[in-house]
């Protein structure tokens, strides 16, 4: 299987420490999710290695990504597949040189130059946003920037594209369509209100993506 495919569903972990998380990415992987990425803002490191190495009992079997957002350190430490790095985190070319062969570094791009530089420094992927509107689960994010996006980065980079950014059901066709080789989902996918949503969730994404 190749990244790209192994890209084609990407689950988001919520901000929130959820006590029934392994239980939710058990049920996103059993419904057709390829990649986990940890994203819990409020955790300490304590925790997030933690959570790291409890959620690898569960991707490892099932052939699934791992990822840990932000933090290099976590991820090496636990032994995740790799580690997601934003425009204000440590550089794509530092973290390139402190990780072992075959660790996965992801970079955020918002436009094409960053997609060059991220692909030039040894990015392995990309994750392309804000498409839609993130806010209910980002507050930070930037403002919505459509599929078009992903069209004039797909130009600019051969690196597989993950789309981010308020993505849903019924908006992962398109993003598939303008050059994103997968797509990563938070409110319509971890964010659902139960373990079996979730699973539910995830077999309609899988099916639409």
């Amino acid at each position: 299987m190749t990244l790209r495919d192994q890209l084609r569903l990407l689950a988001l972990t919520p901000d929130e420490d959820l006590p029934d998380l392994p239980l939710r990415v058990q049920a996103a992987l059993e419904g057709g999710a390829t990649a986990v990425q940890l994203r819990v803002k409020g955790a300490d490191t304590r925790r997030l290695l933690e959570l790291t190495h409890a959620l690898l009992q569960i991707t490892r079997p099932r052939g699934a990504l791992l990822f840990v957002n932000d933090r290099l350190d976590v991820a090496l430490a636990a032994g995740a597949d790799g580690v997601h790095l934003g425009p204000r985190d440590l550089p794509i070319a530092a973290a390139r040189r402190l990780a072992p062969p075959g660790f996965l570094l992801g970079a955020s791009a918002g436009h094409p130059d960053a997609a060059r530089a991220a692909t030039r420094d040894g990015a392995d992927y990309l994750g392309v946003g804000a498409i839609f509107d993130a806010a209910p689960s980002k507050p930070d994010a930037s403002p919505p920037r459509g599929t078009d996006l992903l069209r004039d980065v797909a130009a600019a980079t051969h690196l597989p594209l993950v789309a981010i950014g308020g993505v849903s059901e019924a908006t992962a066709p398109a993003c598939l369509q303008a050059g994103a080789a997968g797509v990563a989902v938070i409110r319509a996918l971890l964010g659902q209100p139960t373990p079996e949503a979730v699973r539910d969730a995830a077999r309609r994404l899988t099916r639409r993506a």
